[in-house]
């Protein structure tokens, strides 16, 4: 079984999969103080809450945007469940598409594994839209390749930063509301949040696909906590697909699939004390 980790700014998401399958998932907050034992003490727990023990775990993957807990969590796939895991970025890891953009090194491996994932899924030209801390828009031509795209300021951050700069506005939640016009604060806030970033998605999906050119109708895939919920406010949306980041992390570690990533014997060693 492979276990899969998505380590983006607010959250760490750690899959575990039998094949495509998925068989149970959780949330962490991201917390760059937190040690490679203090993970492995919640995934043990974790696993035993499912059935499933530690030696189940046959190899680990790893996307992670957080330079700050990549070692812990190198740290918890050898020592933990001793094997040395694939990671995103690192030299000699296979993605199966190329990355065509100035700076190909500064593609988050978050953004990579959601091209890698929804062309395997959904084929090509798409665009993919992230509802991270960050809201991501990338592009993918229809042979799968990373071509770019825009980053914009996540739903959550941009209600914070309102409520922080601000003397009277408060913190809301995020909801669709019934109409654009607000009667009172928190309805106009949230106007202002949801269809506005409902302009943001049709307006800057639109203006992408007419730069990107190209015969055939790029196809509109949103993943993310928040992605079926601002999905249901518009109709450019193809498809809907919350897994998708994780999907990509199991799809690229069958693309390097190739013998044995078996953890050091003394880190290994080190796990059994």
């Amino acid at each position: 079984m492979l276990l899969a980790i998505d380590a983006g700014n607010t959250n760490v998401v750690f899959g575990v999969f039998d094949g495509d399958k998925k068989l149970c998932q959780w949330r962490a907050a991201t917390r760059p103080d937190r040690t490679a034992d203090e993970y492995a003490v919640l995934l043990t727990q974790w696993l035993a809450n499912q059935g499933l023990k530690v030696s189940a775990i046959t190899d680990v993957a790893i996307a992670s945007v957080v330079p700050t807990i990549l070692r812990d969590l190198r740290q918890l796939a050898e020592r933990t469940f001793g094997h040395k895991p694939l990671v995103i970025g690192d030299d000699g890891v296979v993605l199966g598409l190329e990355v065509r953009i100035d700076r190909p090194a500064e593609a988050g491996s978050d953004r990579l594994c959601d091209a890698v994932a929804a062309h395997a899924t959904y084929g090509g030209p798409l665009i993919v839209i992230d509802f991270g801390t960050a809201t991501t828009f990338n592009v993918v031509d229809d042979k799968g390749n990373y071509r770019g795209g825009a980053i914009a300021p996540g739903i959550n951050l941009s209600l914070e930063a309102l409520h922080q700069a601000t003397a009277k506005l408060p913190r809301i939640a995020v909801e669709q509301p019934a109409r654009a016009i607000g009667r009172d604060t928190i309805s106009a806030m949230q106007s202002g949040i949801y269809w506005g970033y409902i302009g943001l998605i049709e307006g800057l999906t639109r203006r992408l696909a007419k730069e990107f050119g190209g015969k055939t109708k790029m196809k509109i895939i949103a993943t993310g906590g928040l992605a079926p919920l601002f999905a249901n406010g518009t109709q450019v949306v193809d498809h809907v697909d919350t897994d998708l980041t994780l999907r990509g992390l199991v799809e690229i570690h069958r693309r390097n699939r190739s013998g044995s990533r078996k953890a050091p014997r003394k880190a290994k060693a080190k796990a059994n004390r």
